[in-house]
């Protein structure tokens, strides 16, 4: 199953675009409040990532201590993302085994809102050395790179990943699943 779930990263280049290759050593699940679940590649409308999700770390030690990143590294445009990467919800100090309600939310959640093209939303699991994260905060969530803040939080490679595909919703699109709603 870990070989699988890399292989993904590969294929939406998560790896490559975002961090190095690593080998995933923790399960996680994302799952949203309306009970739209990440997985790897699928697409994900505007409308259902309105709220942050659950993140569960599963089967981890409480002892460890987690970061999550989530960040769009297509901003502001897939073709041209030169304001790559975008940050979107980072969250510290997340005892293993619970969930992303535990950490310490240090950037606040912001909803997916792509204008043009399709992008990826990658949710990134590190492990921390210590409890208590004491790596510098992010002033702007532009231009965020991971790789650099982990290195920089020594925070190493990832443990965990999943991302999803999100592109802008029609009108038309919205109104239908307005419709549909009531």
């Amino acid at each position: 199953m870990a070989q699988l779930r890399a292989d993904s990263l590969v294929i939406g280049q998560v790896i490559g675009d975002i961090v190095d290759d690593f080998i995933p050593s923790v399960k996680m699940s994302v799952t949203y409040v309306t009970n739209k679940t990440v997985h790897n590649g699928h697409e994900i409308l505007p409308s259902i990532v309105k709220s942050k999700p659950r993140v569960q770390i599963h089967g981890a030690d409480m002892r460890s201590c987690f970061t999550l990143i989530m960040t769009d590294p297509d901003f502001p445009n897939p073709s041209d993302p030169y304001l790559k990467e975008h940050l979107h919800w980072l969250v510290t100090d997340i005892p293993g085994s619970t969930d992303s309600s535990f950490g310490k939310e240090v950037i606040s959640y912001e909803m997916p809102r792509p204008c043009i093209g399709i992008h990826r939303y990658a949710f990134l699991l590190f492990e921390q050395k210590k409890r208590g994260f004491s790596g510098k905060v992010p002033t702007c969530r532009d231009g965020f790179n991971t790789r650099h803040f982990a290195r920089e939080s020594e925070l190493g490679f990832p443990v965990a990943a999943l991302y999803f595909n999100c592109k802008r919703e029609t009108v038309l699109k919205n109104r239908r699943s307005i419709v549909n709603r009531v």
